[in-house]
């Protein structure tokens, strides 16, 4: 998802959240609301992941452990 296409999610989200709050929404308001939002958190989701798999962690022992590698093993 680009950063673009991200900025029209959240601003579609926030336009929602205030129509909501204000009159309330339509069926299909409601449902296009539940969408985008489960379309950010997984994008949230991805790009976080992504960037624990890039942090190394030294360990009390002194060996140095990636996140991302570390995550996976206990799967």
């Amino acid at each position: 998802m680009t950063e673009q296409e991200l900025d029209k999610m959240i601003a579609r989200i926030n336009e929602l959240a205030h129509k909501s709050k204000k009159e309330g929404l339509t069926e299909e308001e409601a449902m296009e609301q539940t969408e985008l939002r489960g379309k950010y958190i997984a994008n949230f989701r991805t790009n976080f992941r992504s960037q624990l798999d890039k942090i190394d962690v030294k360990q009390a022992d002194g060996t140095i452990v990636n996140l991302g590698d570390m995550r996976r093993n206990k799967m």
